[in-house]
């Protein structure tokens, strides 16, 4: 077996294993047409062809018939991608590029060294943050890095700048931190605003239930106030979809069959998601689980439940009175929303709903912001560029404030918006239609001037319906995404 080094040399190595590598059918379906070049974000940064998917492609082939090994720059050029599976929409010959690569990240996690630093900052990112506890641990030392004073101290100085651009580029992500998380809490059973018309198991995720509580709340009482009866099993953990995504497969897996026995246990007739990257591999677990014969077909049923929250609002013919809510709002397609699950309309069509709620669109919608899991900390200077790429064409769209349904991608806009010296708030849809179910402004929104003339925005009692310990408190708790 040979490669080709950065310095032309040619060498022998090691390549996959038997364990699934690139199915070479799926390598052959690409008949390298060149359509998905305009919408892969790392083509569109540098030109390319080894950081265009065709060009990622060749290379696993090249890998799998033992032309070449897996060296440091082969798997560079995989690791410059972003998986936004833009390319999967654009593809006209179908090319399933998304188990492509997730197949060839598993290979490359297993089969090559990476440098010592790298192993200790990705093994840093899959210890904290797929762990709900641990991330609200820190919320303390945030809440007091950023509310004393210190991290504005660090950036006047430029002390910042002293440390490694990784650990640059997560201060720049990290979120306002709400004391209100510290004793953030959802109740296990929100009951339906009159009669019930499904029964709905909520993933409360990780990064999610800590940092951007407010969207969970939002949702559980958009889809009461919907007529679902919701569901938020104590016992649930990570669903694993950084790991996925990362080629951590194993330890994906095993989060997998716990979520699927948890949720099982709940009896639920659907499973709503309100994070893009998480749904994009819940609705995957049967591919995930295929050689599991005790856990495949429960995982098949599991992933035929899965709906985003703008999937289920939108197979339900509204109940709720939506009041107006008189913004322009620029809407932001989350990637893996977008292109791995393919759910476009949804979003906008339950956005429609709320009257006096202009949506704006973004150029180059199909190019990634630069999120992409854990793609903005491990691959900082182009995730900066494609983020500040998005919140260019963002601005242009002269929107008073921006909705995403992802919170990687939350953070990554609010990121750059800060870099271009602009405070525009960031919400997820969600949060717009729970104030205007409750007839209120959003709380991100409260410095914006409405736009018209006549409408007027009452104050109601924010309370869920029905009997919970935490009914009161509840509906208040948890951070501002903005």
């Amino acid at each position: 077996m040979t490669t080709i080094t950065d310095e032309g040399r040619v060498s022998s190595g090691r390549a996959f294993d038997d364990h699934h590598p690139p199915d070479p059918d799926l390598v052959a379906d690409c008949v390298h047409c060149g359509f998905c070049l305009p919408t892969c974000p790392t083509y569109t940064l540098w030109g390319l062809e080894m950081d265009s998917p065709r060009g990622r492609i060749q290379l696993m082939k090249m890998v799998n018939e033992g032309e070449v090994e897996l060296n440091e720059t082969v798997v560079k050029h995989w690791d410059r991608c972003l998986g936004c599976m833009a390319c999967v929409t654009a593809c006209p010959s179908g090319v399933q590029y998304d188990k492509l690569i997730e197949a060839t990240r598993a290979q490359v996690e297993r089969n090559f060294t990476r440098e010592p630093e790298d192993r200790l900052f990705r093994r840093l990112i899959f210890e904290l943050f797929p762990y709900p506890t641990r991330l609200r641990a820190l919320l303390a030392p945030l809440l007091l890095y950023r509310g004393s004073g210190l991290r504005n101290l660090v950036y006047r100085t430029g002390a910042i700048k002293l440390l490694p651009d990784r650990l640059q580029a997560v201060d720049a992500l990290m979120p306002p931190i709400d004391a209100r998380a510290l004793r953030s809490s959802m109740p296990v059973v929100i009951r339906a605003r009159g009669s019930r018309r499904r029964r709905v198991g909520m993933i409360a995720g990780c990064v999610q239930q800590v940092f951007f509580g407010d969207v969970n709340v939002a949702t559980a009482r958009v889809l009461a106030s919907e007529g679902c009866e919701v569901v938020v099993p104590r016992e649930q953990g990570c669903c694993g979809a950084l790991e996925v995504h990362s080629g951590r497969e194993d330890r994906a897996l095993e989060r997998a069959r716990r979520l699927i026995e948890v949720f099982e246990r709940a009896r639920v007739d659907t499973v709503v998601i309100n994070a893009a990257g998480c749904g994009s591999t819940l609705k995957e677990y049967g591919h995930l689980l295929r050689d599991d014969g005790a856990w495949a077909r429960r995982a098949e049923q599991f992933s035929a439940r899965v709906r985003d929250i703008s999937e289920i609002l939108a197979d339900l013919e509204p109940r709720a009175t939506y009041k107006p809510l008189p913004y322009a709002v620029a809407y932001h397609d989350a990637c893996h929303l977008q292109h791995a699950q393919g759910v476009v309309a949804e979003p906008r069509a339950v956005l429609a709903r709320i009257p006096g709620l202009e949506v704006r669109v973004i150029a180059e919608s199909a190019i990634c912001c630069g999120s992409a899991g854990i793609y903005n900390m491990v691959q900082p200077e182009p995730a900066r560029e494609l983020g500040d790429r998005k919140v260019r064409n963002l601005l242009d769209t002269g929107a008073q404030a921006v909705a995403t349904s992802n919170p990687g991608c939350l953070l990554q806009l609010v990121s750059g918006l800060e870099r271009e010296g602009r405070r525009i708030p960031a919400v997820h849809p969600v949060e717009l239609l729970d104030a205007s179910i409750r007839g209120v402004v959003p709380r991100a929104f409260s410095d914006l001037p409405r736009r018209g003339r006549g409408t007027h925005l009452e104050p109601v009692d924010p309370r869920l319906h029905g009997p919970s310990p935490d009914k009161d408190s509840f509906a208040t708790r948890g951070p501002s995404p903005a």
